[in-house]
């Protein structure tokens, strides 16, 4: 049974950094493009950020190029979503999800098979 469990969300202040991270199980972890995804109050779930399987090829969306950075470790099976200069509209709950095999980073929710139940990010202002 494949699980994806994210950690280290929490409230912060605008300006703060903060690191997610979605440790992945029953699946050959490193076979699987692993991306972030947030769902702002209200709003669509978007893209954030995603890391290939192959190459480790990385993808973010405009809104945060540049303050976050997506990262993985194989040997721990985890994918982390490093989060510098927060800002408000950066407040969502962030999933993570992963795809097999796919040499670039999807950006719709349908291409991916596996999905973290979510983590509540919120920051002041």
């Amino acid at each position: 049974q494949v699980q994806l469990v994210e950690s280290g969300g929490g409230l912060v202040q605008a300006g703060d950094s903060l690191r997610v991270s979605c440790e992945a199980t029953g699946l050959i972890f490193e076979e699987y493009t692993m991306s972030w995804f947030r769902r702002p109050p209200g709003l669509e779930i978007e893209l954030v950020a995603g890391i290939s399987w192959i190459g480790r090829g990385t993808e973010y969306s405009d809104s945060v190029k540049g303050r976050f950075t997506i990262s993985r470790d194989n040997a721990k099976n985890t994918v982390y979503l490093e989060m510098n200069r927060l800002e408000p509209e950066d407040t969502a709950v962030y999933y993570c999800a992963a795809r097999r095999r796919s040499k670039r980073i999807p950006s719709t929710t349908a291409e991916y098979a596996y999905w973290g139940q979510g983590i509540q990010v919120t920051v002041s202002s």
